[in-house]
């Protein structure tokens, strides 16, 4: 079968959206598959053989963060261009209520639609502002995915219709089978996510972390990800801040190695998340997780039964259990192991059968917005219409 798949956001920049496009392309590869992958990237990026370049992305305010889109009429001729080249049996688009590559496809594309939706946010104004210009293309999707619950709320709440919930997957025996490295064990807590974007939580374990070092003195903190590093310790004593250590960007194979290695991973995000893909990696790698009890988290970690929950955005609550949690070598042990079987439904050979199956309902025409949209419809912003290079 000839799929052609969608990614709203630049290829280059990490995220949890492109590693699940990247893992959904190269997991129906395996099975025989001619799949093609079009991505907001420079011409001169360097991509896997099966993406395909739109162009470079503009950062736009999205959802709490910055996301990096695609959006003009020179993107728009470029989708146009892959799907008559590709002559897919299907398309698989990703957030095509964004205003990036998944719109203009859902826009240019005939033929069998399945689109998958990520974001979780229930109060988007935006979104319903934005429900006159995305109605006539949400209605040519054929079938509709939802990661989580939450996205699924989100989209039937500000956009109508239905879908079926199917989580995104892992590769959960590329963590599981992954070596430690010796120099990041021994009373490790890791965090991985981008430094300098508030939502990722990093400010609550670092507000968390004097306590932490004063329960447990030879402790430290392991950091991986983008960001303004001296920044991320101003706000801690000057004698603590070489008991962080920062590994800036890893490799898929490092932060594999990471996740094997640590005593406990944090996961102290604030909000904005719909899934938590970071959780179900750590459980693969057999890490045990402390994570803030967002809706969605909690969900991915079974209610607490295959992880620790603390109060969102709750320092003290976070430095209580994390002490707890490194003064109990036992508990850890348990959690990591209920975390290694609680994760098997999260590994592709299950999702990537639910995606290929296809049980998604169509639209249901009394799922409206709850919101009446107000007229007219609302003009796309200058920065979005920015003409890639």
């Amino acid at each position: 079968m000839k799929i052609g798949i969608v990614c709203p956001y630049a290829w280059d920049v990490p995220g949890g959206v492109q590693f699940h496009i990247r893992d959904l392309a190269e997991h129906l590869i395996r099975l025989g598959h001619d799949v093609s992958v079009l991505a907001p990237a420079d011409d001169e990026t360097p991509l896997p053989p099966y993406v395909v370049p739109a162009g470079r992305a503009v950062p736009v305010p999205y959802n709490g963060s910055v996301a990096r889109l695609n959006f003009g009429f020179l993107s728009a001729a470029r989708v146009r261009r892959w799907l008559q080249n590709g002559a897919f049996d299907v398309i698989h688009i990703h957030e095509p209520a964004s205003p990036s590559l998944g719109l203009l496809a859902c826009w240019a594309a005939q033929g069998p639609i399945v689109a998958t939706f990520h974001t979780s946010n229930p109060r988007s104004r935006a979104m319903i502002a934005a429900y006159p210009i995305l109605q006539p293309a949400l209605e040519k999707i054929s079938a509709r995915i939802a990661v989580s619950e939450y996205a699924r709320r989100t989209l039937v709440e500000h956009l109508g219709g239905d879908a079926v919930v199917i989580p995104n997957g892992v590769d959960v025996d590329f963590f599981a089978r992954a070596e430690p490295e010796p120099a990041w064990q021994g009373r490790t807590i890791g965090f991985i996510g981008r430094i300098d974007e508030p939502r990722k939580g990093l400010p609550v374990l670092m507000k968390a972390l004097p306590a932490i070092l004063a329960a447990v003195p030879d402790a430290r903190l392991l950091v991986a990800g983008r960001g303004d590093q001296d920044e991320a310790v101003a706000g801690l004593p000057a004698e603590l801040r070489s008991r962080v250590e920062f590994l800036g960007m890893v490799s898929d194979e490092d932060k594999a190695r990471l996740l094997r290695s640590v005593d406990v991973y944090v996961a102290p995000n604030t909000g904005g998340e719909s899934f938590g893909i970071i959780l179900v990696e750590a459980m693969s790698a057999g890490a045990p997780v402390l994570a803030s009890d967002l809706d969605a988290f909690a969900q991915v970690l079974d209610q607490g039964e295959a992880g620790e929950l603390f109060t969102n955005e709750n320092a003290d609550a976070l430095a209580a259990t994390a002490i707890r949690l490194l003064n109990a070598p036992d508990r850890l042990a348990e959690l990591g192991e209920r975390g290694a079987k609680h994760v098997r439904r999260f590994d592709w050979s299950t999702v990537g059968a639910d995606i290929l199956a296809g049980p998604v309902p169509r639209p249901l025409p009394h799922l409206r917005p709850r919101a009446t949209p107000p007229p007219p419809a609302p003009q796309v912003p200058a920065s979005l219409r920015a003409r890639p290079r």
